[in-house]
């Protein structure tokens, strides 16, 4: 509201976004804000420098620096712009560098903080640099937004990338994207999704023999992470009944090619991070 006219949102899809989001997000701005939406399909972009790279603080860096060169390109077609805003929160901040300058070592570069290029032609904007998830939230409450906004579960910059240890394909995602939009679903359908601070799949770069029918398959693991948290610091692992994840487990497998088995995760923060990468 402040700055008006003079505001447009870039949304870049790199194709390591969840199952339709890209149609949810435009579909939930156009329908709500009269502001300019610019969608970026840059998928092929992403992944061709994705590709063959494994290690979890490359991928955040890469992700990082082409997220700015997507922003900087979309800025000179604009003309003028000469402010980049983020919704940079004080958790990523504290794992990705020191606030204050002090010893806190580095857990894993954001890709809106550490990993960010040094160079940059437009000057950032961080608002809610200093506020935790649940501050967030109450500001956007205060603000009158949209609850499918304020509501949804945390979702990374690096999106699928970091929940896919191993090298990122585009067929990984998909297979990635099928599982986790299972889980969601079953989520939502038990009436847990605002009980819970952020669920996902992982697909992990680990195959096992199963049996379907009276055939062997040799297919990959998928693991299930569902936490509770407050500010993001630290979460505790959501304790679904067992006959929940017995369901879950029984969908993606049937529905879900490429999957044979299903894991949960039994991991608090500390001592795991949320995200597996």
């Amino acid at each position: 509201e402040a700055i008006g006219a003079q505001l447009t949102c870039v949304f870049v899809d790199h194709g390591l976004l969840r199952m339709n989001e890209r149609e949810q997000v435009e579909t939930l701005f156009r329908d709500h804000y009269n502001i300019p939406l610019v969608v970026v399909d840059a998928e092929e972009r992403f992944m061709a420098g994705l590709a063959g790279v494994t290690d979890p603080e490359k991928k955040r860096k890469f992700i990082g620096g082409e997220f700015i060169n997507v922003f900087e390109e979309e800025a000179k077609k604009i003309g003028g712009a000469d402010f980049l805003a983020q919704g940079t929160l004080y958790p990523d901040v504290i794992e990705s560098v020191s606030f204050t300058g002090g010893p806190s070592v580095t857990i894993k570069s954001h890709h809106n903080v550490g990993g960010l290029p040094a160079r940059m032609n437009m000057q950032l904007v961080e608002p809610l640099r200093e506020l935790f998830k649940d501050e967030v939230r109450a500001l956007g409450r205060e603000l009158g937004l949209n609850d499918q906004f304020v509501g949804r579960h945390p979702f990374p910059g690096p999106g699928l990338a970091i929940r896919i240890p191993g090298e990122v394909t585009k067929e990984r995602c998909d297979v990635l994207r099928k599982a986790d939009a299972v889980y969601l679903e079953e989520i939502r359908n038990a009436g847990l999704y605002d009980a819970i601070w952020q669920a996902f799949a992982v697909l992990l770069p680990v195959r096992t023999v199963g049996v379907m029918g009276d055939g062997r398959t040799y297919d990959n693991v998928c693991a299930l992470r569902a936490v509770m948290s407050t500010d993001g610091m630290t979460a505790d692992i959501y304790p679904f009944e067992s006959a929940f994840l017995s369901r879950v487990s029984t969908r993606i497998i049937n529905e879900v090619k490429g999957i044979n088995r299903v894991v949960y995760d039994y991991t608090s923060k500390p001592p795991g991070t949320i995200e597996w990468e």
